[in-house]
């Protein structure tokens, strides 16, 4: 939706622009030939940029994913202000290359949640496809299909016409897929850190992790850890004679000891009961405190619509929901946790939508055809379908959304219902636990919201001013 924003500001003004995105649908990846043809670079993430070597010797623009959603002239103003302020293209080419670059000069908090964001966004397709695997087994197969085994396939081969056979290879793969959430967690905040080098150790890290009893919170530990210690042994000034070794033997090699040393020796006792800590905690959440939780995981469901807080939120969901055994307790605290934040992360698209249809009036033309997406898209668990109208009227539009999540929130948490799937929204209905309730609630925050959004633009609206486009004379933005 960033990438669209810009792009839109861009044609309004007669600018070329070329975009290339890094999410979950990366796509369009710029060519040697758009990069040399374009002005400046505007980097618009919340997480770090894979490939910025490319755009060396050009002027680049660093912004946040959000600034870029609700300011995008603003942000095509200041990137066009830096043209012509970069490196020849010669001396960018001529300057060697270094080892992983140093932390960006940002706040602590900022520099950690950017490396955690990125371990969770690698890990969430993990999630995804083991989690739906899981329950479509449980669908299909009944809550039995837990003893279904590998060597079952080996010794009785793979019936075609046996729904059972079909269920237990579901479960048999979801199942290991699951097992990477933890190496993969790991892995990956230390990939945000040192980049390649961070890999190995940090994936290292969080298997041992998972053979300690540490769990997530031991893939948090090991993948920060695993991360700077590659990063500082790679700023290590050696002999031109060992500098190809640092990369495939130096660095694997020690940051992997050390992560692992720490995490058996040091670490390891004090995460696992940590861990068990926080699932009894977890677990003995009943009544009011349940629905209390809901509450706060609506709100941080609502708060950002697929930003920071959000993602934390449906992190803790995800993570509990891999932590419970395939043969445990269908009506887990953590299966109910998992119904809440689904429910509360569809009812603000799904809210807004509705809104757009009850007062067309309210909305511009542009937020009208949003909302008609944005049914979908709620629908499908995308949060993000409620950014354009956030960004264009936060005020208004953030509080009302908020409301609608938490009232979802608490009353799936009243409900009991439970939810063994990691996404899908609506679609995944059938394995929902009190499904009828579970789309009452989510109804209900949904009339919420819409009424809270109405209400709040009623109130002292401002016309809108349209801006005058200017002429195009600047070449191409990369972006």
């Amino acid at each position: 939706m960033a990438a669209e924003a810009l792009e839109q500001a861009a044609k309004k003004r007669g600018y070329p622009i070329h975009v290339e995105t890094q999410g979950a649908a990366g796509s369009d990846e710029m060519t040697a030939g758009d990069i040399a043809a374009a002005d400046v670079v505007i980097l618009a993430a919340d997480l770090e940029v894979r490939g910025k070597d490319r755009f060396a010797g050009k002027p680049i623009l660093q912004v946040g994913v959000a600034e870029a959603l609700s300011k995008p002239d603003e942000v095509l103003d200041r990137a066009l202000a830096l043209r012509g302020t970069g490196t020849a293209p010669s001396a960018a080419r001529s300057t060697p290359a270094a080892a992983p670059a140093a932390p960006k000069k940002v706040g602590v908090g900022t520099r950690i949640r950017q490396n955690l964001m990125t371990g969770v966004s690698y890990m969430i397709p993990f999630v995804a496809a083991g989690g739906l695997l899981i329950a479509l087994s449980f669908l299909f197969g009944g809550y039995q299909i837990v003893s279904y085994t590998p060597q079952q396939i080996i010794d009785n081969g793979f019936n075609i016409a046996n729904i059972t056979d079909w269920a237990g290879v579901m479960f048999l793969i979801g199942g290991a897929t699951f097992a990477f959430l933890v190496p993969v967690l790991s892995g990956f905040i230390a990939f945000g850190i040192a980049d390649r080098p961070g890999i190995a150790p940090g994936f290292l890290g969080g298997a041992v992790a998972v053979t300690v009893g540490a769990g997530f919170l031991g893939g948090l530990a090991s993948g920060f850890i695993a991360g700077y210690a590659a990063l500082y042994i790679s700023r290590i000034k050696l002999p031109a004679a060992f500098k190809s070794l640092m990369p495939v033997v130096i660095i694997p090699l020690i940051a992997t000891f050390i992560t692992g040393f720490l995490m058996f020796v040091v670490l390891g006792a004090p995460l696992r009961a940590l861990s068990e800590g926080l699932s009894a905690w977890l677990s003995g959440l009943t009544g009011g405190n349940l629905i209390i939780l809901g509450i706060i995981l609506g709100l941080m469901m609502a708060f950002d619509m697929g930003g920071p807080v959000n993602k934390v939120a449906y992190a803790f969901a995800t993570t509990g929901l891999a932590s419970v055994p395939a043969d445990g307790d269908p009506n887990s605290v953590q299966f109910k946790v998992m119904a809440i934040v689904m429910a509360a992360g569809m009812t603000p698209p799904l809210g807004l939508a509705l809104a757009t249809s009850l007062r067309k009036r309210l909305f511009t033309d542009a937020e009208r055809q949003n909302g008609k997406a944005a049914y979908l898209l709620g629908a499908s668990f995308i949060s993000e379908g409620a950014i354009p109208f956030a960004a264009v009227d936060p005020l208004r539009v953030i509080p009302s959304a908020m409301v609608g999540s938490a009232v979802t929130g608490a009353l799936v948490a009243l409900f009991g219902s439970t939810l063994r799937a990691p996404h899908g929204g609506v679609w995944v209905t059938g394995l929902v636990g009190q499904p009828l309730l579970y789309l009452v609630a989510i109804l209900v925050g949904m009339v919420v919201t819409a009424v809270c959004v109405i209400i709040a633009k009623s109130i002292k609206r401002a016309p809108v001013v349209a801006e005058v486009p200017e002429p195009a004379t600047a070449r191409p933005v990369a972006v």
